[in-house]
This record gives C-alpha cells, sequence and structure tokens, in this order.
C-alpha cells in the first residue's frame, strides 16, 4: 500500500509510505481520495492529520507513469484533483505535518489542507514547468503571495520552513523528531471540542475564502492537458527519467 490510515481518540492519520518519494501513481491518488472522504464522514473521526515516511512528503505524480502514456495525465489530474478537494472540503479539519521536500501534488495537499506544521527541513517546490506541466498554482497561492507563487514557479526555486513560517503558510516549524508529537497535540485540542461546531465552522471559513479553490485548480488542468500537446513537455519528462538535462533545440 502506498498509504495507510489508523483512528485513535477521535484522531485520524493517513500515511504516505511509498519509498523512495512518495510520488503516487493514478490509482494511488484515486485510493487517497477516497480514504480521506471516508473519514471525513466517520462519526468517530473529529481531524485528520496527513503525513509520511521517507525522505519527504510527497514528490506528486509518477512521471514514469506519465512518461510511458502522457495520456495517463487524465486519470492522474482527476486523482489530484479528487484528493485535494477531499481535504479542502471535508467537514472535519485537516492538518497536514510536512517533512523534507514538499513539491507538485504535495503542494496541493498542504495548499488544501486547514493548518500546516512543517520542521525543520521541510522545503516547498513547484517543479511543473520543468516536468511538462502545469496545476498547483491555485493551492500555493493560498499558502503564499501571489509574486513569491510566480518566482517559485517560473524559476522552481524552493521555500524553507522558515522562510513559509514567516509568510504565513505555516503555524509552526519544530524538530523532525517532535513533527508527529505537535500535529497529534494540535489535533487533540480540535478533537476535544464540538464536532459539529468545528464542521460548521469549516463549511463557514470555507464558503468565506475568495473564489472558489476547485475551480481554479480545474482551469489550471486544461492548461496541463494543453502543455502535454507540446513536444517540450515529452522532452522534460524523458530528461528526467532519463537523468539528463533537457534539449529544447532539437
Amino acid at each position: 500500500m502506498a498509504f495507510n490510515s489508523t483512528v485513535d481518540a477521535g484522531i485520524a492519520e493517513v500515511v504516505f509510505n511509498k519509498p523512495p518519494v512518495n510520488a503516487f501513481n493514478s490509482a494511488e491518488w484515486a485510493g487517497i481520495a477516497t480514504e480521506i472522504n471516508a473519514l471525513g464522514v466517520r462519526s468517530d473521526v473529529h481531524v485528520i492529520i496527513v503525513r509520511a515516511e521517507g525522505k519527504g512528503f510527497c514528490a506528486g505524480v509518477d512521471i514514469k507513469e506519465l512518461g510511458a502514456d502522457p495520456n495517463m495525465i487524465v486519470p492522474v489530474n482527476k486523482g489530484n484533483y479528487d484528493t485535494f478537494e477531499a481535504i479542502h472540503r471535508n467537514p472535519k479539519p485537516v492538518i497536514v505535518a510536512l517533512h523534507g521536500f514538499v513539491l507538485g501534488g504535495g503542494i496541493g495537499i498542504a495548499g488544501a489542507a486547514d493548518i500546516i506544521v512543517a520542521s525543520e527541513c521541510a522545503s516547498f517546490g513547484v517543479p511543473e514547468v520543468d516536468r511538462g506541466a502545469m496545476g498547483g498554482g491555485a493551492h500555493l497561492q493560498r499558502m503564499f503571495p501571489v509574486q513569491k507563487v510566480r518566482y517559485m514557479y517560473f524559476t522552481g526555486e524552493f521555500i524553507n520552513a522558515h522562510e513559509a513560517h514567516r509568510l504565513g503558510a505555516v503555524e509552526r516549524v519544530v524538530p523532525r523528531d517532535q513533527l508527529v508529537d505537535t500535529a497529534r497535540e494540535m489535533a487533540a485540542k480540535i478533537a476535544e471540542k464540538s464536532p459539529a461546531m468545528i464542521s460548521l465552522a469549516k463549511e463557514a471559513l470555507t464558503s468565506i475564502e475568495d473564489g472558489n479553490l476547485e475551480d481554479k485548480y480545474r482551469r489550471e488542468q486544461g492548461f496541463t492537458l494543453e502543455a502535454y500537446r507540446h513536444k517540450d513537455s515529452q522532452e522534460t519528462r524523458d530528461a528526467f527519467i532519463e537523468n539528463r538535462e533537457a534539449d529544447f533545440d532539437s
């Protein structure tokens, strides 16, 4: 399994564990969305934590699956969309506990969440342009200012956990060995409160956000499909898989 889940004392945990980098294929993204939605309607779940084992939180999609068949972008896009929506629209608050790299689909998960706690080693990036794709900008813009998002998107440069905290995206930055306990402490504070009131509070807060996150992301996905029709898009994926520099002149 690419992930597992547990429930204890009102707190559900979804834990990614797909070595080496928690990069998921289309079926795995669909499974993550299904599990988070299922947890959201359980009466014994008051709050959900999403975290990971391994080198980092999530490297996004399985580029090898897309490299082998570009048409897989359609189910991959759907799996991403459904996962991010399952978090953002979930009736239960979702806390993400981040460590190591947070890339691509990892950004979508973080940007869809209610609360972010990060380890000191966490770093945030959107290498989409270098992978021949689009997407993630709407969720990144939920975390960071517009111009910072554009700089990250155009350059592929990363933001570290302390900078993310300074910019207001991250609630708390802690040592790696304190990450899970910190997320659980936050979750426990929420789990003690009235589930009905917390559910109403989340619905109310989501309803007053500027724009519709899912509509924005759906628009981005249209540009991903357009990008995949361009020869440079295939070249970026081939170069990544073959561990070489991309050549856009041939």
